[in-house]
């Protein structure tokens, strides 16, 4: 049975004046699953909604409809205090470090007080043995955390202190939110690394979101490409970007730079004027800047055709 499955979902947001009102579907009808020890990838470009499809895991969102279970249960729909007692078990990392914790508090106290909140440790010696193990999990050592503030930390360290504080209640899922993105380029690798050697030595499941498809090709063991509210391809993530099949993700595979003068970038991106206008579009929604577009594409939405073990949403492969 997968840890995680999410199936159908849909999250609308109104945006415009009440006279000018316009329905953009962030989250389109998304379905996919995750496996227990598995790196699971949900990557495009901002605004895909693949933060949305978090929020909502996450409980942070109401879907518009769809459903989402964990182990075999519904958990779209929880009361309060079942959606605390879920903390446990999922838990998040989010884009920036700093704006985590309090520039005026100790970081220490966030640690004691998740222990103590969710019922994992009932004594302070309890409490910091567990800090402890999971700071050195992470490459922290405890005498360099304690009675430290944010400040004190570099960008890096204090990620990787997040990344230990969603540890605390040995979850099973990690959903890890651009986690990279706002670390030195020269950090990024050392934090993705941590993520494959916490799903193999504790056999946690990650879902990373990322526009960066360089760490998530090295991280990822199946990845999800969207846009504008859709999974538009979806597989392992070696066939997805080392063969892209839909449109979409061959533009995105391209615009990868490579650091070879010999092959200049000579791709022209074409974006649309504005970018609702795609959440708007009948039919297939990159059909308007898609080289391979075809007659039924500005009629009608693809259904998923199975490619190589690859899930595409494009008429291509009819």
């Amino acid at each position: 049975m997968s840890l995680l499955q999410v199936k159908k979902l849909t999250k609308v947001f109104t945006i415009g004046s009440i006279f000018s009102r316009l329905k953009i579907l962030a989250v389109d009808n998304v379905t996919f699953e995750i496996n227990e020890a598995e790196i699971f990838t949900l990557a495009g470009e901002s605004g895909c909604g693949k933060t949305t499809t978090a929020r909502i895991i996450l409980g942070f969102e109401e879907p518009t409809s769809g459903e989402i279970y964990y182990k075999g249960k519904r958990i779209d729909n929880l009361k309060t205090e079942e959606r605390r007692r879920l903390l446990k078990e999922i838990q998040a990392v989010f884009q920036n470090p700093f704006s985590t914790f309090n520039p005026l508090r100790k970081v220490e106290s966030y640690f004691y007080d998740t222990l103590f909140n969710l019922g994992v440790a009932q004594e302070r010696e309890e409490a910091r043995r567990i800090i402890e193990e999971k700071l050195e999990a992470v490459g922290i050592a405890f005498e360099e955390f304690c009675e430290k503030y944010p400040s004190e930390f570099s960008g890096g360290q204090l990620q990787r202190i997040s990344i230990a504080r969603a540890l605390l209640t040995n979850p099973k899922l990690l959903v890890a939110d651009e986690p990279v993105s706002m670390v030195d380029a020269s950090l990024r690798m050392s934090i993705v690394n941590l993520f494959k050697d916490l799903r193999d030595k504790y056999g946690l499941s990650v879902i990373y979101i990322t526009h960066d498809l360089a760490t998530a090709y090295y991280v990822s063991d199946r990845m999800a490409i969207m846009f504008r509210g859709e999974i538009v391809e979806l597989g392992p993530a070696e066939k997805v970007l080392q063969e892209p099949k839909h449109p979409y993700t061959r533009l995105l595979r391209e615009s990868v730079p490579e650091p070879d003068p010999s092959r200049r970038w000579t791709t022209k991106v074409v974006l649309a004027d504005q970018e609702h206008e795609e959440y708007l579009r009948t039919g297939c929604k990159f059909a308007g800047r898609c080289p391979s577009a075809m007659e039924i594409c500005k009629k009608e939405s693809p259904p998923y055709f199975e490619v190589d073990g690859v899930q595409v949403k494009c008429f291509l492969y009819r």
